[in-house]
């Protein structure tokens, strides 16, 4: 089995890096981790980051930055992470107005088309992170699938997550091949989850949900291996899709564990199944 490079997603982390940024980098190196994906740089310069990742030796493979925030100074904002370093920014999640079925899903388009030309001018890759809601059919077609239809594979590339494209009914690891060529990172999650409803999901990533706390052990992110993802076959799939990093992320920690000891049950696991 090939042996990709592994970032860590920050997000994963994101209360040690608000309490300590430079002691939360030093300890992903620590564990292993080749590289970072920003999600916030928490007040720090992009020279100040640039400068603490080349001091632990980490990539800074790419950053999720909210859409409205890179359509607000798209300049700015992607001027940021190429002067930091990274290779890819991704559009990581859609507010409700501009997801799929709404008249702002448009505006998503081309923003991703416009957001593209501009990192591809800085040197950069835009990618597309989904989560489940993609995974509606807009004219008998799927709206993550209209996204990568319409905008040329130069301008948006993907960064699938295996988590929620199960959650959205369909195979990661067919989906990685169906875009082979396009997926150059690739994000693992594991996760558990009991019965078809979605109880609780969208709050373990910060989405505030009204139901009774009682509903919300239906499911839960893990650690990789932990879960119900079959790695084998995605690590696999990743390859066949000619991917160039993986990426370690777990929205909400579980299992009685703390963020950073998932994220080491994660590599531990992840250099086991690639030796």
């Amino acid at each position: 089995m090939k042996k990709f490079p592994i970032a860590l997603q920050l997000y994963s982390v994101r209360e040690d890096m608000e309490q300590d940024f430079e002691g939360t980098l030093k300890k992903v190196k620590e564990l292993g981790y080749d590289g970072v994906e920003f999600a916030g740089l928490f007040g720090k310069s992009a020279a100040e980051v640039k400068a603490l990742v080349e001091k632990y030796d980490l990539v800074p493979i790419s950053a999720h930055v909210p859409f409205v925030d890179m359509m607000a100074d798209p300049e700015k904002v992607l001027g940021d992470y190429a002067e930091i370093g990274c290779k890819f920014v991704a559009i990581p999640y859609l507010t409700e107005e501009y997801r799929p079925g709404t008249d702002g899903f448009q505006k998503t388009i081309d923003g991703a088309r416009l957001l593209g030309e501009i990192a591809k001018k800085k040197g950069m890759q835009l990618l597309y992170h989904n989560h489940d809601f993609e995974f509606v059919k807009l004219d008998g077609k799927y709206a993550l699938d209209v996204l990568y239809d319409t905008i040329p594979a130069d301008l948006l590339q993907t960064e699938l997550d295996t988590c929620w494209v199960k959650v959205g009914g369909e195979d990661p690891c067919a989906y990685l091949r169906k875009y082979a060529g396009r997926s150059p990172v690739v994000h693992l999650k594991d996760f558990y989850k009991a019965g078809e409803g979605k109880d609780g999901m969208y709050e373990l990533i910060g989405i505030q949900s009204t139901e009774k706390a009682a509903d919300r052990s239906s499911f839960e992110f893990r650690p990789l291996g932990k879960g119900m993802q079959d790695f084998a076959a995605i690590l696999k799939a990743t390859e066949d899709a000619g991917a160039q990093w993986v990426v370690v992320e777990q929205d909400r920690p579980s299992m009685e564990k703390t963020p950073m000891e998932c994220a080491e049950i994660s590599i531990q696991y992840l250099n086991d199944l690639m030796k």
